[in-house]
């Protein structure tokens, strides 16, 4: 019998699904369109906000090759991701609070006769003021977007913990800063995609969709379909990538299902790039006031923060963003004492949602500037004064959250080193600089959006007569490599070949149920999950070797292609017989393995004290070194260096590549990406050549360090790999724009104009005429 590589857990092995990919193989949803599907187009609002007073269909039902239209009569039940938050319908009805908003939808035979159609819609209305920044919108005069929410407030959040005041009265320095951050889209590279059939003569449903919450998705359609949710079916293919922008079902998705019902057949619907930019979900334009006091050693004594947020029409996951921005102000730092306001405001936008590092990445660019800008000004060292703010794991933050694992010591020593901070600091050439910040995430929110006493993951394992494993999980692998941790975890437990393996997912009629591909969740708990189930499988084999051997199950060693008797090797039975022998009047067998949360780290007992509660953290650090074109204001990123605290590291590829995805998205909200809209709402970004994401062209040489403390509570000690990196960038870019060009610029993104102007204030004599110096830890001491 040849001895297999190990291919388990902590080795660097491609993703199970890359074959597809790199080879085109791979098939998303689009691909799947059924020939005769029906092609399904959505009508949508010219104008940003209105009283619908009428849509006339009755020529465009007329088309020859039209088969069904609806519009927001199809549906009357609201949809959101909280109870509280339900205020969004498919289609709109009596009003439009955005451009582009859907308002009918057309089914046809061909694309062509179903744009045909949707050129025949008339729409007749009364339009309203049209707000598209957060203060306009709550101007006391301003007409309600929804008339249950005073002020144009979905949310407002206010909570001290600790004693602020006492705080800010004890520090040396007090500072207090204000900070911009525009509206950034996730720009995936698949355009949205749907295809619904409707069995008319059983009354049932199945849509394969581009989700990352198909659960999710299947609990919305029931809802506002009115079905029963076993007669429902939802299928996620391939999905080319998601980055938060679908874990929530998307006014797409309901509609291609309404049309296969109103059809009675099959639908298709594929979103064009601007159609995808107006459903959105992106991060929102954020305005941030944030004050810290600190002693002169550079201990953090107290910290205060404002957010307001323009969340756009609806409520989505706003109600939970906003609730982030305040909550992971903690976790990262020893922090006494914290105040903080938040305020989410509609706008006639297109709605806001979750976005890779939710909730953290605006919180966190304000915070690590003022934080640099004070330990500039009491003549300390950027990497000390973070040092001196370290927590001491195990901890409980103040506001309820669990740290059981910290590397951030780590990751400081690592990027500093590498980077030649203290060697090359105030030493670079002219218009280069250097910039450091950290950050921080969640492994995973620790309570579900739908609390239902379910676990929180569950793996089944399948094994039958030809002796391979299949692994089937609700778990959505967006491009995260999940269903690759899944398959290195059941491979480590069990030590087979890694070949024996497969993964079948995202079936709600075959496989179990997941809550989705959201807050790093899916390693953490599915990972755990897929243990336990391994485990309880592994024991069964056991069993049944021992019965082959004619010994006690104690006295079988696993060798994983083998089970044999301990000190005894040449009594061996192969995997192949052991699996034979476990069929025996059994046949087929499928194991479980469950997790849950325990309740202790579910979050504080305050209002929202769930939010940013988790198992665990990861914790990154990262020095970026760019060069700024003082004539032409550009900013080239060089290199960055950034260290991840990701407990275990259960496929160091995988961790590389999630670092470096983090790492480019963050640079392209610090330098390049913002979504705006003209006064009359209309998207004034609405596809990649308008919406500036960085290209290979700017993308630097990042150089990945991985941090292993090992985590209690994770799956072989791992954590989340994917988003903490990300809310460190804009801070970091920013601090290194700073120290090259004598500039401190608050405002995201830092385009050429930006720079250049902020350039031109300081030579106007408005800003400090040369860069700040950066004091070293040698020369603190």
């Amino acid at each position: 019998m040849n001895p297999q590589p190990n291919m388990g857990a902590g080795q660097r092995i491609p993703l199970v699904d890359g074959i597809e990919k790199v080879t085109g193989r791979a098939r998303y949803t689009a691909d799947l369109f059924a020939p005769e599907a029906l092609a399904g187009r959505i009508y949508r609002s010219p104008f940003a906000h209105a009283e619908i007073i009428s849509v006339d269909i009755s020529e465009a039902i007329k088309l020859p090759g039209v088969v069904a239209i609806i519009t927001g009569d199809a549906c009357d039940t609201p949809y959101g991701i909280l109870p509280v938050a339900q205020n969004e319908f498919p289609m709109a009805r009596d009003r439009v609070r955005y451009f582009g908003e859907p308002v009918a939808a057309v089914a046809a035979v061909d694309d062509a006769t179903a744009v045909a159609a949707l050129k025949l819609i008339r729409m007749e209305v009364r339009e309203l003021p049209v707000y598209t920044d957060a203060k306009s919108a709550r101007a006391p005069d301003a007409v309600l977007l929804h008339e249950n929410k005073k002020g144009n407030l979905e949310r407002e959040v206010h909570n001290e913990f600790g004693d602020a005041a006492a705080g800010f009265a004890e520090a040396d320095l007090v500072r207090e800063q204000s900070f911009e951050c525009a509206e950034v889209s996730h720009a995936h590279m698949e355009p949205h995609a749907a295809m619904a059939t409707y069995d008319v003569e059983r009354d049932q449903l199945t849509l394969h969709t581009v989700s990352q919450v198909p659960y999710y998705v299947h609990l919305t359609l029931a809802r506002c379909l009115g079905l029963d949710t076993s007669r429902i079916r939802v299928i996620k293919p391939f999905v080319g990538g998601g980055f938060g922008a679908r874990t929530e079902t998307l006014n797409f998705e309901i509609i291609c299902a309404l049309l296969a019902r109103a059809a009675g057949g099959t639908v298709r619907m594929k979103l064009s790039r601007e159609e995808t930019f107006l459903t959105h979900r992106g991060r929102p334009e954020s305005h941030v006031r944030l004050k810290l006091g600190m002693k002169n050693d550079g201990r953090i004594t107290a910290c205060e923060l404002e957010m307001v947020m323009r969340g756009g029409a609806y409520g989505g996951y706003g109600i939970v963003t906003i609730l982030y921005a305040g909550a992971l102000l903690n976790g990262l730092y020893d922090i006494p004492a914290v105040k903080y306001d938040g305020y989410r405001v509609y706008s006639n936008t297109p709605p806001c949602g979750a976005m890779r590092g939710h909730g953290t990445v605006n919180t966190r660019f304000a915070f690590e500037s003022v934080m640099d800008s004070m330990a500039k000004e009491l003549g300390l060292d950027p990497f000390e004064v973070r040092r001196r703010n370290l927590l001491n794991a195990p901890a409980d933050t103040i506001n309820g959250l669990k740290v059981m694992s910290y590397g951030l010591s780590e990751c400081l020593d690592l990027v500093e080193q590498a980077s030649g901070w203290r060697a090359r600091i105030g030493k670079l050439l002219p218009g280069h600089g250097l910039g450091i910040a950290c950050s921080h995430f969640v492994s995973g929110s620790a309570k579900p959006v739908h609390w239902t006493g379910e676990p929180h993951a569950t793996i089944i394992l399948k094994l039958d007569f030809d002796a391979g494993i299949t692994i089937l999980t609700g778990a959505a692998d967006i491009g995260q490599g999940s269903s690759t941790i899944l398959t290195q975890a059941v491979v480590e437990v069990l030590g087979v070949d890694y070949g024996r393996v497969r993964v079948i997912a995202n079936d709600s009629a075959i496989t179990p149920k997941d809550n989705g591909s959201y807050s790093s969740r899916v390693t953490f708990m599915g990972g755990n999950a897929a243990i336990q189930a391994a485990e309880n499988l592994k024991k069964i084999l056991v069993e049944a070797a021992a019965r082959r051997l004619k010994v006690t199950p104690q006295q079988v060693e696993c060798l994983g292609e083998a089970y044999t008797v301990f000190n005894q090797p040449e009594r061996a039975v192969a995997f192949n017989d052991v699996v034979a022998e476990a069929l025996i009047d059994t046949g087929t067998l499928t194991v479980k393995g469950t997790y849950t949360c325990p309740i202790e780290f579910q979050g504080g007992k305050q209002k929202g004290g769930a939010v940013g509660s988790t198992m665990g953290f990861s914790y990154s650090a990262s020095v970026v070194e760019v060069s700024v074109d003082s004539d032409l204001g550009t900013v080239k990123v060089e290199k960055v260096w950034t260290a991840l605290d990701c407990g275990f590291a259960i496929n160091p590829l995988s961790v590389e590549g999630q670092v470096q995805g983090a790492v480019w998205m963050g640079m392209g909200q610090a330098l390049s990406e913002e979504t705006t809209y003209g006064k009359d709402g209309k998207h004034a970004a609405a596809s990649l050549l308008e919406y500036r994401v960085p290209t290979f062209v700017e993308s630097p040489d990042i150089e990945v360090f991985i941090v292993e403390t090992i985590d209690p509570n994770g799956p072989f000690g791992a954590k989340e790999a994917s988003e903490g990196p990300l809310a460190g960038m804009p801070a970091a870019i920013a601090a290194a724009v700073q120290h090259a060009t004598g500039t401190s610029i608050r405002q995201l993104p830092l385009t050429p104009d930006r720079v250049l102007e902020a350039i031109s204030s300081r030579k106007r004599g408005t800003a400090r005429a040369k860069p700040a110096p950066i004091v070293t830890e040698e020369e603190v001491a």
